[in-house]
């Protein structure tokens, strides 16, 4: 099937045709016609020549051209796309080619004669003199003889297609037609994660539902929806867009019904305040269909956030939860106080008294008996969400068990005390009440914080302190003897940062110099996690009796490493700065 003029426009057609059907731009129906066609030039004149066909976007006339690169001589590897200069040359001379291009970098200047940069310009030197003119470009001489890197186009007949050309062309198109249309949907929707959109259920997959978007489907997988939904073909539903990937199989988008995000988003829609950033959420926790927590802060001191997305009888709240198939919402006020903010998150229940470690990021509350459950939820869900919500390990102790607790503290702390420093059980309870929890703080505080305890003069504090280092430096020696006699080294007992219990634990363990302390995994040394057939399992560290972190176990290690020479300080410092460019993704990840 040869194109000829009755047909010529018949492709404009087609290409607007099926561009208006995909909402792709035609221009990209035709590219793929265009290399539809050239492959069909090269099954009929060799998959050897560079064959490129161009369709006039007004009459759809196709023209076919054969190219050749004018190439080195030595280094020709393809005689049917590449042509010596000579024969370029000659060619040109006598008028063979239709089209001579040449790619030259023509060098600027400027008005005082400076130059000023380079650029790369295209020049035709067509054998037709009536479009010599019109083909010419500024700065380039039509008459220079081909060089190395211009290309020679041959105009060539038409290719008379079959069946198989035909069909292999179409297939062509289609694949090209697809691309065009999944990079218009990446395009579309790659700016519209985060958003809330509406949809139609066209079908379910293994418990996935596929959702009609308009422009193309979308994926609610069964954990992004809500547990007790169904949905039939042509239900109407709404949804949050998670995220949006470029994949092989085209873009893919997945959709959202349980993150925390959508609940926000539904808010944003029903409660103007947070459209217009005069309320923001700061923080929220959902157990989807069960129940969801959220903390607002008003910036306008004369709104009560709470009242603003409750509403008016419970109206803007009552959408929300009408969506959400009926999803109890607790809405907190947010305050920078922490201890504040918790006892807020765990409502209704009551909270007596909150303990915050923020070193440990772990949180002490104390209730009543009877707020035990409350505090606690149906399995855990109150101080799970509450957990959640302000980012900090809870635990929940009664009054009766923290006062237990305490009690067993005391108790430790003070036969700690009698037995070290030889204290009389009065005294020690009185260096226990003054918050003394260990022997260093004992050994090395201000001698003024010892003299405040009732009945500790200047000589008492004295022999307090004396008594507690001379103890502490015998532990010390003691345990670098048991090192030393399982073979601890010079170079890692003088290695800065590694206490002598410190040192006794890696001896232990047959860590007894300083290479082989090197070598040691960061987490070896302060302890982690590893999943073992898909549970969680427990890494017992060396130094992790020590309270050393994962951090300090990385910076340790890295020390030891530039001290042998195994690595230089420059990459180092690399390695730590990649690290912290990746945190905040695996973060947000």
């Amino acid at each position: 099937m040869a194109i000829t003029s009755a047909n010529q426009l018949e492709l404009l057609q087609i290409a607007d045709a099926v561009a208006r059907e995909k909402m792709i731009d035609p221009g990209l129906v035709i590219e793929a016609m265009e290399e539809s066609l050239a492959r069909a030039a090269k099954s009929r004149y060799g998959s050897e020549m560079d064959i490129r066909v161009s369709i006039d976007r007004k009459t759809g006339q196709a023209t076919f051209t054969r190219q050749r690169t004018v190439t080195d001589e030595d280094a020709i590897e393809n005689e049917k796309a590449q042509i010596p200069g000579d024969a370029a040359t000659q060619a040109v001379t006598q008028a063979k080619p239709d089209i001579f291009v040449t790619r030259r970098k023509v060098t600027l200047f400027d008005e005082e004669g400076e130059k000023t940069g380079e650029r790369e310009v295209r020049a035709f030197n067509l054998r037709k003199p009536t479009e010599v003119d019109r083909m010419k470009t500024e700065g380039v001489d039509q008459d220079t003889p081909p060089q190395e890197g211009d290309i020679l186009v041959d105009v060539v007949p038409p290719v008379d297609m079959g069946r198989i050309a035909a069909q292999s062309a179409k297939q062509v198109i289609l694949q090209k037609v697809r691309e065009a249309e999944r990079d218009r949907q990446f395009e579309e929707f790659k700016d519209r994660a985060g958003q809330i959109i509406n949809g139609l259920v066209k079908r379910e997959e293994y418990g996935n539902i596929i959702v009609d978007i308009g422009a193309g489907e979308a994926v609610l997988r069964r954990n992004d929806k809500i547990g007790r939904e169904s949905y039939r073909p042509g239900d109407r539903i709404r949804v949050y867009i998670k995220d949006v990937r470029r994949e092989p199989r085209g873009p893919q988008i997945f959709l959202s019904r349980t993150a925390p995000e959508f609940m926000e988003e539904l808010f944003k829609m029903e409660v103007p305040e947070i459209y217009d950033g005069v309320i923001e959420i700061k923080a929220c926790a959902r157990d989807p269909g069960s129940r969801a927590k959220i903390a607002v802060i008003s910036y306008d001191s004369s709104i009560d956030p709470v009242g603003a997305c409750v509403g008016m009888r419970g109206s803007r709240v009552q959408a929300v939860v009408n969506e959400l198939q009926g999803e109890k919402i607790d809405i907190i006020p947010w305050t920078d106080d922490a201890a504040t903010f918790l006892v807020n998150a765990l409502q209704p229940a009551e909270v007596t008294k909150v303990v915050i470690d923020e070193d440990a990021e772990r949180i002490e509350v104390v209730v009543p008996e009877e707020q035990l459950s409350l505090a606690i939820g149906r399995r855990g869900q109150n101080v799970r969400l509450a957990s959640q919500l302000t980012g900090l390990d809870i635990d929940i102790l009664t009054e009766e068990e923290e006062s237990k607790r305490r009690q067993a503290e005391f108790e430790e702390r003070t036969k700690l005390f009698m037995d070290t420093l030889d204290l009389d059980e009065f005294f020690a309870q009185l260096l226990v009440s003054e918050g003394f929890t260990n022997l260093e703080e004992v050994a090395y505080v201000e001698l003024d914080e010892l003299l405040v305890i009732d009945g500790v003069d200047e000589d008492t504090a004295n022999e307090l302190q004396a008594r507690a280092r001379d103890y502490l430096e015998a532990q010390n020696a003691k345990a670098l003897a048991v090192a030393r006699e399982n073979g601890l080294q010079d170079d890692l007992a003088n290695f800065e940062g590694l206490t002598p219990q410190m040192l006794e634990a890696l001896s232990k363990d047959g860590v007894t110099s300083l290479e082989e302390f090197a070598r040691c995994a960061d987490w070896e040394l302060a302890g982690g996690w590893t999943v073992v057939g898909g549970e969680r399992q427990k890494d017992d560290g060396l130094l992790e009796p020590f309270d050393v972190s994962l951090e300090e176990a990385q910076d340790m290690i890295m020390t030891a490493r530039v001290m042998l020479g195994w690595v230089t300080p420059e990459e180092v410092v690399g390695t730590s700065e990649e690290d912290e460019q990746a945190a905040p993704e695996e973060a947000g990840a």
